[in-house]
This record gives structure tokens, C-alpha cells and sequence, in this order.
């Protein structure tokens, strides 16, 4: 990119008035007054003068003299394509609803929630800081080039300003001053003044196209160059229309820089001429001022972008056609030579560049005020709040003060142009993709009044300027694109969470619906099954290490927290679970567990459950395992008051009772809880009964370095008599079992396989096929023999006592097992696994005969007791596969 030199480095900034006549301040002064600005003072004055700025008179025969008519032509035509279909998505944005202090800020933080909004404020608040320091220097470098002693130390009457770096600064502190003065008074004043700007710089395009028919053909003297690669020439010609020069001024011609010495190219120049045809955004920061921002902004900014493309092509033409190339490519300032009086081009720049300064010191002004509003950065951002009686943000007016005389310091021209460029342009480009994705998300409130839009003008506009990103500074855009998104990720973990709305959930809620309808039942298949687990929670304050350890037992699958509150919701004036989810949400929140929370209203909790294993979950996303705490007598504690990511005076937590004292009422009885049991077999339900879990020392608290067990007994130990390791049960069991060892936390457990023998059996008979079995299913674990002659034998004294008591019919075969025996049992649990993280043991199915739940239930507490954290496990579905 040309290097910007003297009263010709201006153009090159034309870094748009984008935030720039951004007067939403004011607007809030008064209902009254705010709401006054007509379409073209409004709209089409502030889009026009950031448009055009200095490029129209110092840049546009750089760009027709490199690159040709046919080139600029079509440069001009891609360029406004690009800015076109962003045009459109600002149209769409701004028509869907009214827009408050920030422009491109409020537009995307609101579509595309506070991570890309902060991110994306900040980027343009910095661009627009930049942008008025860039314009300050270029004014002083344009008032040094006329009015500044000549290097050779004499010059004509009015240079004689002294030159050098420091005096560079003073003058642009001076301007930076007057910049100040006005905001700090109101952006009222320069919007009175824009319309007087916009007035000068259309009689000095007037001047300009009107020169071009009445000024005689003469030679024009050719300005010195600072470039050792370039041929120095004395003079060019104003040859007024001619066919012959219009011929030469056709096809291409990429010459070294005069400036800079660089080879220009298609690319380098399309990315100079691109500078001015920024700015689209002026009208849409203007919506607070407008009388109807809905019918303005989008008619507004269409006509300026229309008018400016049209001038521009028009102006290429006429240079075409009556100036050299040599004049186009060696002088920058050639208009003011060859204008009817050559002041009028200066004044044009002196205004346009002024305007552009401080209309940048505005805007970034009032996207500071904006982002401090919405306190995205907490207190460091607080004091941009204050304003004055007028409600001008004066302490943002002054921050942003500090930071342009900052950048006015460095003097790196070239530098921060190409950053501040590029700031702008991820800017739109955000904003197309706000708007695609408020399009792709198809919600119903998304009803822009503009209609002339889709969302592959969205991707066409997202595609343009991330292209000229890329074709302006590869390293500069990349470095822009890494802080952008280091801000985004840094603002997702520590800004307030906001009520504007997040586009991700409508997002995601379009595409779950869409892959939930494809998720189709009918075609699931046993290798992929995983468990998808409903977990039945009375209260959270006693569960917290079950609800963690059944999120780790899930296996990327469906985790639902049930909870039953008995009560009629025909005595209740209101349904009283919509105060108290939120409380089980914060709840998964600060556990970090991966689950959905399904609440609900019941006259029993049997009942409630029903409604819970029949309702939750969506299409073929439903729980396929119901898990419960153990029917005890053990008190209970309070683990919520001891976690340390919960604050036990938190309000939240108050919804939750408190914990259960031994001794006390229980909301459930015995005969109900195996009802419960009873039901989800009976629904096809996997069942997990946990007990003892409040003594589970999960892998996260216990320590990397110590050694876990998984202890594993596959067999039904209620029927001695008739197991058997391979059944739908047994293998539900080693699968849970598996799933649990190849979970992240879970990975350095040892999986052992408990296989119960009697001595009389063939030795390793039955031990070589449950390995087989093991390495069929890809199951790695430890086989332990155990034998239980003694055990099995009390089983069989049992039974035929009860035989010779003539009792027949014993369904489940609830009656046929002593206490003595299972005491046994639980007795060689002991003995064999010391000290296991958790069993897995065979759950039976409840026996039929319902009079026998309790005997049923008295017979799981003889077998568990004191056995630490236990899983009795049931399964009804065919869960394991050996193929491929």
C-alpha cells in the first residue's frame, strides 16, 4: 500500500465516519427532542460525508491511473458489492427493532449475545480511536505541506509553519483540542455543523466535475519523488476529452509507487480504493435522533450508497478521458491543479478530514458510553458511565481523548491504517453474521420490516470482508481476529450473564428440534446403545456425590435430575415448581454436571414418577434407566452446606427442604418405593438402586495416585439355585460397569469380576468362558474365583425346610431365601473385595406377588448392609453386541 505522503497521506485514512455521527447520547436528553432528524439529515448526509471524505479528491486518480478504467471499473463494482450485502443485513437489523447508544456494538451484542458484542464493541471503539488520530495527522501533514517551511529552508509568504516531528504533534494536539471542546459540549453542535460540511464538499465535487469541461488543456508540474525506484518527471498533462487519451487510460498499468517505491498490483490498489467505500454504518448510529429509524435507515443508507457508487464511476470516466496517465499515477493532489480555482479542493480536504476526526472522537465516545452501560467489563468500564445534565457522556468523551493523543503520538501512519481498516471490516463482518444467524434461527420475533435480504446475501457479505481482511494485511488480520476472539472467550467466563437473548439458543434449539425429528427409534441398534438415565432426586443437599457419580456413569447419554413435589395443584393458586427450577438449575450449574432437571406435581411420589418415566425426554432421546437412592434408615446429611462451590446462605438453596432426620415421617413407604421398581421393569426401564453413596469418595476428591476398584458380582445372588453369568441382567450389569471404567475420571479403576463357584463344578470350566465371554465384549478386567459351597449350602437347607412346609407357590423365589443366607453372602462380600470405590451387584426383578415387597425389599437391606457404596443393578434391554 502507497506510503501517504504531505497533503496526499489523508486519503489513505478514509476510515469511515462508521460509529461517526453517533449522537445517540442526546438522544435520551428528551423524548421531544430526540426523535427529530428526517431521512436525509439523519441518514444520507452522515452515510455520504463517511463515504467520501478525502478519497474522493486525493485517492480516486491513484486508483484509475494504476489500475486503468476497465480495472477501477470493476474494482468499483466488487467493492460495493461486498459493502452492498452488508448493507442489507444492517437494513434487516435495524428495522427489527428500535437501536440504542452503540450502532454496530448494540446490534450485534443484542442478535449475538455479550461475548461477540463486548468483543466486538471493543474492536470498534479502538477502531474509531485510531480512525480520529489518523485523520488529525493527516490534516497536519496536509496543512504542513501548504502552509510549512519548505525543506530548503525559504518558501513563499504563507509557509511558514516550522516543521518536524514534535511540531507535528503540537498541531495535531491543538486540532485534537478543538475535537474535545465540541464533544465535550454535545454532539448537537457538530450535527448542526454536518449538514453546513456536507454543503462544502458537494460544491467542491461540483467545482471538481464541472472543471473538467471548462479548464483549457495545460501542463500540470509534477510533484518530486521520494522513491529511488521511480523515474523522476517534471510535468504531465490536463489534455481536456480526447479519444486518445481515453485509449490510454483503458487497460492496466501497475507501476512503482512514486511515494513508496513498491510495485503495485490488482490487489494493492483494489485495497486502497476499498478505504473509501467504507462508512455504511454512519446512518444506522443515528437511529436514536431519527424521527423513523425503521422507514430511514434503510432508504437512507441504500441512496448514499447508490449516490457515492455513482459518483465514483462517474469521476473514473471523466478522468479517463482527460488526464494522463502519468498525471493520474505521479500526483495525488492533481485535482486542485487542474480545478477551476485549486483552493476549493483544499477546503474540501481540510473539512472532510476535520469532520471524519471528530466525528470518530464521537462515535467512539458513545460506544464506550454503551459498553459501560451494559457493564461487560465490571468496574473498569463504571466511570464511562457519568454524564452530564445534557446526557453527554463527558468522562467517555475524555477516555477517548486520552487514547487518540496516545496514537497521535506514535505517528505510524501506514500501521495503524491497515489495523484500523480491518477493525472496521470484522465490524460488518459480524454484523452479517448477526444476521444470519437471527435468519438461519427462524425465530418468530425476527420480523424485519427490510424484507430484500436472505441469508446467502448474509454469507456473500461475511465472505467479502473477511476477504479483504486477508488481501489488506494477512499478519495485521490475523493478529485482529486472535484478539477479537481471546476478548470473546475471556467475556463468556467473566461477564454477567444478560437478559438481551442469546442467538446460540435459538440456534440450537432450530437444529436439536431438527435432529431430534431425525433421531428416529426405529433405527437404533444395540452397538450404539449408551445409558440415558433419569435419576430420581428427593432432595439435593443429601445426593450431591449420587447426582456426580451417575453423571459419570451417563456415557455421553441422556442425564435427567427427577423430583416429585407432593401436593394438588387444584388447592394452589399457581404451579409452584416454576420457582424452584431455577434453583436445580444453578444446582447442575455448580456441580458441572452435563444434565436437564424434570420437575413435577403429584398426589404420591409413585405417581409422580410414573409421569416422569412416561414424559421426560423428546423422541428418541428418552431416559431408557431410572436410578434411585436406597430405602433406609440412615440419617442423612447435609453435603450442600459442605461443598465448596455452594454458599450455604445462597437464596437459591433455600427451596431445597432440609435433610431427613432418622426417626422421621418418610414421604414414600416401603411397598410404594418397590412399586416403583415394580413400574419401570413392567415400562421396559433399566433399574439402579444406590445405596450407601453418601460414603463414595469420588476419583476427583480421593486423589490421581490412589487406586480404585470397580468390584463387579454378574450373578443373582436371590437365586443361587438357578445363576447364571450370561444373562439380559448380568450383561446389563458388566456393561455399566464398563462404562463407568472408560469414563475420563473413572479410567485408572480396575474393573474385577467376582465368578462364584462350588468345588464340585470342573475347574476353570466356568472361568475360561466368562473370559471368552469378556474378550468377545472387549471388557478388560480381573476374573477372582470365588468359592461358596458353605454359602450355597444354607440356600439349600432353607429350601427344603420350606418345602417340607408344603409352601408351593413362591413367585420371584422371595420366600424360598433365609436372612441367614444373605447375611452369608454380604458376609463373603466382605471378605472377598476389601475396600472397593463402588459394587456392582444383581438386582432381581420385585416379585409379582405384591404382598411380598416387603420381604423383598428386607432381603436387598440384609444383602447390602454395610458393604460401603453399592449399585444393585437391573436390566430388561439387550445392551452388549460382539460385532463389528
Amino acid at each position: 500500500m502507497p506510503r501517504v505522503g504531505a497533503s496526499e497521506r489523508s486519503p489513505l485514512l478514509a476510515y469511515r465516519l462508521c460509529s461517526s455521527i453517533s449522537v445517540e447520547g442526546e438522544a435520551r436528553v428528551g423524548a421531544a427532542a430526540a426523535r427529530k432528524l428526517p431521512t436525509f439529515l439523519g441518514v444520507v448526509v452522515p452515510t455520504l460525508l463517511s463515504m467520501f471524505s478525502v478519497v474522493l479528491f486525493l485517492r480516486l486518480g491513484f486508483v484509475v491511473g494504476q489500475a486503468g478504467l476497465y480495472h477501477s471499473l470493476v474494482m468499483f463494482l466488487v467493492a460495493y458489492f461486498i459493502i452492498g450485502m452488508t448493507v442489507l443485513s444492517v437494513c434487516a437489523i435495524s428495522t427489527n427493532g428500535a437501536l440504542d447508544a452503540g450502532g454496530a456494538y448494540y446490534m450485534i451484542s443484542r442478535a449475538l449475545g455479550p461475548e461477540f458484542g463486548g468483543s466486538i464493541g471493543i474492536m470498534f471503539f479502538l477502531a474509531n480511536v485510531c480512525g480520529s488520530a489518523l485523520y488529525i495527522l493527516g490534516l497536519v501533514e496536509a496543512i504542513v505541506d501548504d502552509f510549512g517551511v519548505p525543506e530548503g529552508g525559504a518558501g513563499a509568504a504563507i509557509q511558514v509553519l516550522p516543521r518536524g516531528y514534535f511540531f507535528d504533534v503540537l498541531y495535531g494536539t491543538v486540532l485534537l483540542l478543538l475535537c474535545l471542546l465540541v464533544c465535550l459540549v454535545g454532539a448537537g453542535i457538530y450535527a448542526k455543523a454536518t449538514f453546513m460540511i456536507f454543503l462544502i464538499v458537494m460544491v467542491v465535487l461540483a467545482t471538481v466535475c464541472l472543471s473538467f469541461f471548462v479548464v483549457k488543456p495545460h501542463t500540470v508540474q509534477l510533484p518530486p519523488s521520494s522513491s529511488n525506484n521511480v523515474t523522476d518527471h517534471a510535468h504531465a498533462n490536463f489534455t481536456g476529452f480526447k479519444l486518445s487519451t481515453l485509449q490510454g487510460n483503458l487497460p492496466p498499468d501497475y507501476i512503482v509507487d512514486y511515494t513508496t517505491g513498491n510495485l503495485m498490483s490488482f490487489s494493492t490498489v483494489f485495497a486502497v480504493m476499498f478505504n473509501g467505500c467504507t462508512g455504511i454504518m454512519a446512518g444506522s448510529n443515528m437511529s436514536g435522533d431519527l424521527k423513523r429509524p425503521s422507514y430511514s435507515i434503510p432508504r437512507g443508507t441504500i441512496m448514499a450508497v447508490v449516490f457515492t457508487y455513482i459518483v465514483y464511476n462517474l469521476l473514473a470516466v471523466l478522468l479517463s478521458c482527460t488526464c494522463e496517465r502519468l498525471l493520474l499515477q505521479r500526483d495525488y493532489s492533481f485535482l486542485r491543479d487542474i480545478n477551476i480555482w485549486p483552493p476549493f479542493v483544499i477546503i474540501g480536504v481540510y473539512c472532510s478530514t476535520l469532520s471524519a476526526a471528530m466525528s470518530n472522537l464521537i462515535g467512539a465516545s458513545r460506544i464506550l458510553y454503551a459498553l459501560a452501560k451494559d457493564d461487560l467489563f465490571g468496574k473498569a468500564l463504571s466511570p464511562a458511565k457519568k454524564t452530564s445534565r445534557s446526557g453527554n457522556p463527558w468522562v467517555a468523551v475524555v477516555f477517548s481523548w486520552v487514547l487518540v493523543q496516545l496514537v497521535l503520538f506514535s505517528g505510524k501512519l501506514n500501521t495503524i491504517a491497515a489495523v484500523v481498516t480491518i477493525f472496521f471490516l470484522l465490524v460488518y463482518a459480524t454484523v452479517d453474521l448477526a444476521c444470519l444467524a437471527l435468519e438461519w434461527a427462524s425465530a418468530p420475533n425476527f420480523r424485519p420490516t427490510f424484507r430484500y435480504f436472505t441469508w446467502h446475501t448474509c454469507v456473500l457479505g461475511i465472505a467479502g470482508c473477511v476477504i479483504m481482511v486477508f488481501l489488506i494485511s494477512p499478519i495485521y488480520a490475523s493478529a485482529s481476529v486472535v484478539f477479537m476472539v481471546v476478548l470473546l472467550v475471556a467475556l463468556h467466563y467473566l461477564s454477567p450473564s444478560s437478559s438481551w437473548g442469546y442467538i446460540s439458543q435459538a440456534l440450537i434449539f432450530h437444529q436439536v428440534r431438527k435432529y431430534l425429528l431425525m433421531l428416529d427409534i426405529r433405527k437404533e441398534h444395540v452397538k450404539f446403545w449408551r445409558p440415558q438415565v433419569l435419576l430420581m432426586v428427593r432432595n439435593p443437599r443429601t445426593s450431591l456425590q449420587l447426582i456426580s457419580f451417575i453423571n459419570d456413569l451417563k456415557k455421553s447419554g441422556l442425564y435427567v435430575l427427577g423430583h416429585v413435589e407432593l401436593d394438588n395443584l387444584d388447592s394452589l393458586p399457581a404451579d409452584p415448581l416454576a420457582d424452584r427450577s431455577d434453583s436445580w438449575l444453578q444446582l447442575v450449574d455448580r456441580l458441572n454436571i452435563k444434565a436437564f432437571v424434570n420437575l413435577t406435581l403429584a398426589d404420591s411420589v409413585r405417581h409422580g414418577t410414573q409421569q416422569l418415566l412416561f414424559i421426560s425426554g423428546l423422541g428418541g432421546m428418552r431416559p431408557n434407566t431410572i436410578a434411585l437412592g436406597f430405602y433406609d434408615d440412615t440419617a442423612s446429611q447435609d453435603f450442600l452446606s459442605q461443598h465448596p462451590a455452594f454458599d450455604s446462605n445462597d437464596v437459591a438453596w433455600q427451596n431445597f427442604p432440609p435433610v431427613w432426620a432418622s426417626g422421621t415421617q418418610k414421604r414414600i413407604s416401603s411397598h410404594e418405593y418397590v412399586g416403583i421398581i415394580a413400574d419401570a421393569v413392567k415400562m421396559l426401564r433399566n433399574v439402579l438402586l444406590a445405596r450407601s453413596f453418601e460414603e463414595l469418595k469420588l476419583p476427583q476428591a480421593s486423589g490421581w495416585r490412589s487406586q480404585k476398584f470397580i468390584d463387579v458380582w454378574p450373578i443373582n445372588l436371590l437365586r443361587p439355585d438357578s445363576a447364571r453369568y450370561v444373562d439380559t441382567s448380568s450383561l446389563f450389569l458388566l456393561q455399566m460397569a464398563c462404562v463407568l471404567a472408560m469414563t475420563r475420571a473413572w479410567r485408572r479403576a480396575r474393573l474385577r469380576l467376582f465368578l462364584c463357584v462350588e468345588s464340585g463344578a470342573r475347574p476353570g470350566g466356568q472361568e475360561d468362558k466368562l473370559r471368552q465371554l469378556l474378550k468377545d465384549l472387549r471388557i478388560q478386567a480381573d476374573i477372582h474365583t470365588v468359592l461358596w459351597d458353605n454359602v450355597v449350602a444354607l440356600h439349600w437347607h432353607n429350601r427344603e425346610q420350606v418345602s417340607e412346609g408344603h409352601i408351593t407357590n413362591f413367585p420371584g423365589n422371595a420366600a424360598c431365601v433365609s436372612n441367614e443366607y444373605l447375611s452369608a453372602v454380604n458376609q463373603l462380600i466382605l471378605e472377598q473385595s476389601s475396600s472397593p470405590t463402588v459394587r456392582f451387584l444383581y438386582l432381581p426383578r420385585p416379585p409379582a406377588d405384591t404382598n411380598l415387597y416387603l420381604r423383598y425389599l428386607e432381603q436387598l437391606e440384609v444383602l447390602t448392609r454395610g458393604l460401603g457404596p453399592t449399585l444393585l443393578v437391573h436390566g430388561v434391554s439387550a445392551v452388549t453386541s460382539t460385532e463389528l
